[in-house]
């Protein structure tokens, strides 16, 4: 028998039970930590299955046998960092009372403790030795030679990259401008100021509140990639995603990693994530 769930009732998270449960055999590369099995039923009606683990979603086509899985590698990703500080600032963020000035602190900050974990065992570094005050001692640095490209996405995305550069090391920041019709819902890109071609190697950081539909975070992507980065070197950092857009990126880009700070189950006919936070850039800047 399923395990109750919070948000069971909604039309995506249908349930989950531990795997001993589950009729399909785990996968063999999944982690042996406690984890748990979502099913989810998408609105193009394509099921998709998520195995969660601690600190992360993975999508799994249901049923499917292992010998016919990609490589994790080629697998996207989802972390959902379950920090008791993340999930106070995505609290904050969620109550319609906080005010602007606090609202976007507290974008700041999560944006903060995403971007450090979304670093994690990404960032290219160098080793040697140095004379502390009392002997010498074996040392390892974030190599500055390899800045991280981080890019926020207009204008929401400034305040949770706000953070990056005293988190990291060495960065860039590249502007890019999406704006999304309100009545299509399809994206238009208004300001880009990222290179004509990224270094060969570059790690860049996408910066978005919201991903709902998907659109505008595709169309970063796509400009990103048009400029030599593949998908493993590619990250995307978001307060709140949702399944819909989840899916999209899923299908497009394999080997992708999505650091979200909660996944929310649907979204509105005008492309609004439910519950959400409302508009992020409003609440943001207050206009």
């Amino acid at each position: 028998m399923m395990a109750s769930s919070p948000i069971s009732s909604s039309p995506f998270l249908i349930g989950h039970s531990p795997p001993t449960s589950f009729s399909s055999p785990a996968p063999p590369f999944l982690p042996n930590s406690p984890h748990n099995f979502h099913s989810l039923s998408l609105p193009n009606n394509n099921n998709v299955s998520w195995f969660t683990t601690r600190t992360s979603f993975m999508p799994l086509k249901a049923q499917a046998t292992a010998e016919k899985k990609p490589p994790l590698d080629s697998r996207m990703l989802v972390f959902v960092p379950p920090h008791p500080l993340i999930k106070h600032w995505v609290s904050v963020l969620r109550n319609e009372q906080t005010p602007c000035p606090i609202f976007r602190n507290a974008m700041a900050e999560l944006g903060r403790l995403l971007i450090y974990e979304a670093s994690r065992d990404w960032l290219p570094t160098i080793s040697g030795e140095i004379q502390s005050p009392l002997g010498v001692a074996s040392v390892e640095f974030v190599d500055p030679r390899e800045p991280v490209a981080v890019v926020p996405i207009l204008r929401a995305g400034l305040a949770l990259a706000e953070h990056a550069s005293s988190i990291l090391p060495a960065t860039k920041t590249y502007h890019l401008g999406v704006s999304r019709n309100e009545e299509t819902l399809l994206p238009t890109v208004y300001l880009n100021k990222l290179p004509e071609k990224f270094s060969e190697g570059t790690r860049v950081l996408v910066v978005d509140p919201m991903l709902a539909t998907g659109g505008t975070i595709v169309a970063a992507i796509d400009l990103v990639k048009e400029r030599g980065v593949d998908n493993q070197h590619i990250k995307v950092v978001c307060a709140v995603t949702c399944p819909s857009a989840l899916q999209k990126l899923s299908d497009k880009y394999p080997g992708l990693h999505v650091y979200a700070g909660i996944i929310d189950p649907t979204i509105t006919d005008k492309g609004m994530i439910v519950p959400g936070l409302g508009d992020a850039g409003d609440r943001s800047y207050g206009t």
